[in-house]
């Protein structure tokens, strides 16, 4: 998302109303691909890592243990964008009573890290590749933690079976498909720093290994077993001394990473954000994840529009979704943060008469001259908004088991391949950069500032939908940095409010403002789109195709599942 850059600095649930299942489908919107399972359901970004959970839930694995399987696999057969390395968000919904878990494994600062981290003596910003391609970049990584926790709540299976299909993956080898290869033309200097990576994925010619060339990875492999043998403690406990002097040994400046650091770290349990949007409950991860209050905002501010009568190819209504999206991410970029750290108001920003100010502020007919923050119950002040790297390497997955849990977690390891460190033959994040960079703006605090043992910031959005009578009809997230929460929305919009099938949804236009600039995702928008919006006020029009990546599952009338994959996904996964 390089091309983006210049627009991320100005980046930026209390919904009510209308039907008590999903809409019917229209014509149009059949989707590309269904499941009617009675084992349940895996939607993810790689064939082999839904192949993965299906195995488990086939072994009579929870929904909690086929998405630990498919993250493990994702490690293996998509290190460009998650895995081992980094962390995520698990958001859990029981089948048999109304009760969700939302988990926090996103990774940490080192204890010494300063809010200068990432600035040089003259106070100015250090260069990119300082900057990311370091240690200074890398966080204690989260996700195994993660399943940890989630498994020793809502596992089924022994912790080790969860690993076998992984494991297999990097023992007997897999295939690199065009979208892997791809990614790695595109980061060559970041995906092949170590020598390791290079042995994996690189041909001598110091060019990545063809498409249909089988990899192995006996590096993961053997680090996957010992994981399944000793369980999380061969990260956290065994291993941390040599895990963070990986990190330090490559960390230029501020507070290294240190054993303890590593020895420290726990994932939480948080509250999760939940609001209304017609009839449906929209369920997400609340802080330092701005997704959930980012799609809560979004959908509440958009409430009181008939949607469905103008429909998706109406300019105006691109207009009121991108209006609504501008004044959810100003709230965003100045309120969302760690709230281990900083005053978080989530209650304030999803107050139904909060929402509806902001919605207030939405003209059908012309467009804000600018989007401002808004002031929240329980708000603090005196915060400002800095300066945040924009990057995207992450992914999500949806599951659903026999009995109705359904699981939504999004992996990330921030850019793709991550800091470019490769340890026991994974990447290591580089998620610290999703910390805002400048710690302060004339004399006032970032409330994403660099802090020892803070969280930093995050877009991701995994989400559950239920109806009226309190069951799951939707399990959805996504992947593409900032792009997360307005691709959420967007899908749930289409699902809710035009009738479409997931899929269909999924492979909506994308259209979202970067500031005063609306991008157009080029090839999709329907006929007259631009100019539509240019007559509603939006003068800076740009074509953009950000990596966007999108799964979800959808409740059939008969109880069983769409798989749904973003269709921009077709023809990345070949493997010729």
């Amino acid at each position: 998302m390089r091309f983006l850059a210049p627009l991320f600095a100005p980046l930026a649930l209390a919904l009510a109303g209308c039907a008590a299942t999903l809409p019917p489908q229209t014509a149009a919107s059949a989707p590309l691909a269904t499941a009617t399972v009675a084992k349940g359901a895996v939607s993810s970004a790689d064939p082999r890592a839904t192949a993965a959970g299906e195995a488990i839930l086939a072994q009579g694995g929870s929904a909690t243990d086929a998405a630990i399987a498919v993250m493990l696999a994702l490690t293996v057969v998509e290190p460009q964008s998650s895995g081992i390395g980094g962390g995520g968000f698990m958001v859990r919904a029981d089948g048999e009573r109304d009760a969700l878990v939302t988990i926090d494994g996103r990774e940490t600062a080192p204890a010494a890290a300063t809010p200068t981290r990432f600035l040089d003596e003259q106070g100015k910003l250090l260069p990119r590749e300082t900057r990311v391609f370091s240690g200074l970049s890398v966080g204690v990584p989260g996700n195994i933690a993660l399943a940890a926790k989630a498994h020793a709540q809502f596992g089924k299976l022994p912790w080790a079976d969860l690993f076998q299909p992984a494991i297999a993956l990097a023992r007997d080898g897999f295939t690199m498909n065009r979208r892997l290869h791809e990614s790695l033309a595109a980061n060559k200097g970041r995906a092949d720093r170590d020598v390791e990576a290079r042995r994996v994925h690189f041909g001598s010619d110091g060019e990545p290994l063809p498409i249909g060339t089988t990899l192995r990875n006996p590096d993961l492999a053997e680090t996957l077993a010992d994981l399944a043998a000793a369980g999380p403690q061969a990260m956290y406990d065994r291993n941390a001394g040599s895990l963070a002097r990986w990190v330090a040994r490559e960390t230029p400046q501020d507070g290294a990473m240190t054993e303890t650091d590593v020895r420290a770290y726990i994932a939480k349990e948080r509250a999760p954000v939940c609001a209304r949007y017609r009839v449906y409950r929209v369920c997400g991860m609340g802080p330092p994840s701005s997704g959930g209050v980012a799609v809560a905002q979004i959908l509440g501010q958009l409430q009181g529009f008939d949607l469905a009568a103008l429909g998706p190819d109406s300019p105006q209504f691109w207009h009121l979704f991108v209006e609504s999206q501008r004044l959810a991410y100003a709230d965003r970029e100045l309120y969302l943060a760690d709230a281990d750290f900083v005053a978080v108001p989530v209650e304030g920003l999803v107050d139904q008469a909060y929402i509806a100010g902001r919605a207030a502020l939405i003209a059908p007919d012309s467009a804000l001259a600018k989007a401002e923050a808004g002031v929240p119950p329980g708000a603090p002040l005196a915060r400002a908004v800095g300066q945040q790297e924009p990057e995207n390497g992450t992914t999500h997955f949806s599951v659903a088991d026999a009995i109705g849990n359904a699981v939504s977690y999004t992996s990330t390891v921030e850019g793709a391949f991550g800091s470019g460190l490769f340890f026991g033959g994974f990447y290591l994040n580089n998620e610290l950069t999703d910390f805002t960079l400048t710690p302060e703006e004339d004399g006032k605090p970032v409330a994403n500032r660099v802090e020892g043992g803070k969280r930093p910031r995050s877009s991701m959005a995994p989400t559950i939908v239920y109806d009226a009578t309190g069951k799951v009809v939707l399990v959805i997230g996504a992947a593409g940095g900032p792009t997360i929460p307005v691709q959420v929305a967007r899908a749930i919009i289409g699902v809710v409010d035009f009738g479409m099938s997931a899929e269909a949804a999924l492979g909506m236009p994308f259209v979202m403002a970067f500031g005063e600039t609306v991008i157009v995702e080029p090839g999709t928008a329907p006929d007259g789109l631009e100019d539509g919006l240019k007559a509603l006020g939006h003068a800076n029009i740009r074509p953009a195709a950000p990596p966007l990546k999108a799964n979800a599952l959808r409740r059939l009338p008969d109880g069983g599942w769409e798989v749904a994959v973003d269709p921009r996904l077709k023809g990345k996964l070949d493997y010729e």
